[in-house]
């Protein structure tokens, strides 16, 4: 791998981090609710996942989990069904005033593992890993040290949408002062993870 093919990969690469997909919006709602430092720190759970991904997209083994239609299928029904759960929840979400300083550190375990959950069960993220990141691999080369510095590269690139999404939804804090306002916000968000997973459902292989 040369540097124009890092050079290409890096902003085709952060274009996939910033589109609006579930985990961005959880993010942002999370930044919302509970400020920036709480939803960094649970955005890691989606680091750990995608690093996951990508290690068994290095091996090998994600290729036959996307050839595989019935492992495909359960993946996509897993993600669809949390995605329409994650917009239950949300829509049910007090719009009260939340203390984000006095949120307890045990609580983050869960909304980590929510974030995990959330990518994991998108078998979009399947795709990236093993229709997008190889087109940036020179075959005649090592491979495996290939997608370690695509890879290191797509997580530190993720970090930093999680980070501007986080921002935008822990600035809008500010401007939805109003419990009404908040409600407004959170079942907008409510609507759209609502629509991915049905869209997830609908969607073929």
């Amino acid at each position: 791998m040369n540097l124009m093919t890092l050079l290409l990969f890096v902003p085709a690469c952060f274009a996939l981090n910033m589109s609006p997909g579930p985990n961005n919006l959880l993010a942002m709602a999370n930044g919302k609710r509970f400020g920036l430092r709480i939803a960094l720190i649970a955005g890691l759970g989606r680091i750990v996942a995608f690093a996951v991904m990508i290690t068994l997209a290095a091996m090998g083994l994600a290729t036959v989990l996307y050839n595989s239609e019935k492992v495909f299928l359960l993946i996509k029904l897993v993600g669809g069904f949390y995605l329409l759960w994650m917009a239950f929840q949300l829509w049910r979400a007090d719009p009260a005033p939340h203390a984000i300083e006095q949120l307890s550190s045990p609580r983050l375990i869960p909304m980590a593992r929510q974030e995990l959950l959330l990518a994991s069960g998108n078998p979009k993220a399947i795709l990236i890993f093993t229709a997008f990141l190889p087109q940036f691999i020179t075959p005649s080369a090592p491979i495996f040290g290939q997608f370690l510095v695509l890879g290191i590269a797509f997580l530190l690139l993720e970090f930093v949408a999680i980070f501007l999404y986080a921002c935008f939804g822990h600035f809008l804090r500010h401007w939805f002062s109003r419990p009404a306002m908040r409600q407004l916000f959170n079942r907008g968000c409510a609507t759209l993870l609502g629509l991915a997973g049905l869209g997830l459902l609908a969607s073929g292989r």
